[in-house]
């Protein structure tokens, strides 16, 4: 009797970015708080509160137009005038980034060894593309879908259609891979396999089967 090869428990990856792929180095601005007399993470926290990050991650406004607005957070809750919080203001979304290689590694064998859709999903600005370039990985992923450029942003599940419609199987067929636990029960709650990323060895490891059925 001939064995049969098992069968893989999904056969499209959809994949976030930040945090999985790009990490930013917060150190220059770490310094600015400090030298502020901020705590750690207060620029993040005035950034990224729902009211002034989703404009800049549904497209309704530039990255310069978020620097102001975080400028502005600062004022409205008191922490610092406009002319101290603004270089913290630049300093956030100016943070330098970069690639996790092995992360990329594991995508791009799960992409061309064992041909799998690849998509990325991302809660981003309208530059996520000019990043992405900059980065070289362009090319890695058949298709991206920004939510700068969608209109809609994780956790809402119209970007999670848009994403399996590029991917070309059903939601059930689909591996999500988020670092943020909203986002992972999002998916999981649309029928998705999902990992809530937290190091290289969590993608590997969920990654496993799909080259397991090549053997």
């Amino acid at each position: 009797m001939t064995a049969t090869a098992p069968s893989r428990p999904f056969d499209a990856v959809l994949c976030d970015i930040d945090n999985v792929i790009r990490h930013y180095d917060s150190a220059a601005l770490t310094a600015l708080e400090r030298a502020a007399g901020l705590p750690e993470g207060t620029t993040a926290r005035i950034a990224f509160a729902p009211e002034v990050v989703l404009p800049l991650l549904l497209g309704a406004i530039t990255p310069r137009e978020w620097v102001e607005s975080i400028t502005a957070g600062f004022a409205e809750q008191g922490v610092l005038d406009a002319a101290a919080a603004r270089p913290l203001a630049v300093a956030l979304p100016g943070s330098p980034f970069a690639a996790d290689q092995e992360v990329v590694a594991l995508l791009r064998r799960v992409r061309e060894e064992a041909g799998l859709p690849l998509v990325l999903v991302s809660n981003a600005s309208v530059s996520l593309e000019d990043d992405l370039a900059g980065l070289g990985l362009a090319k890695l992923a058949d298709h991206v879908v920004s939510s700068a450029r969608v209109g809609v942003a994780k956790p809402d599940p119209r970007i999670y259609a848009i994403a399996v419609e590029y991917a070309g199987v059903a939601a059930e067929r689909c591996l999500f891979v988020d670092d943020s636990r909203e986002n992972v029960d999002a998916a999981l709650a649309l029928g998705m396999s999902a990992l809530h990323y937290r190091i290289p060895a969590d993608l590997r490891d969920a990654l496993a089967p799909a080259f397991t059925t090549l053997r």
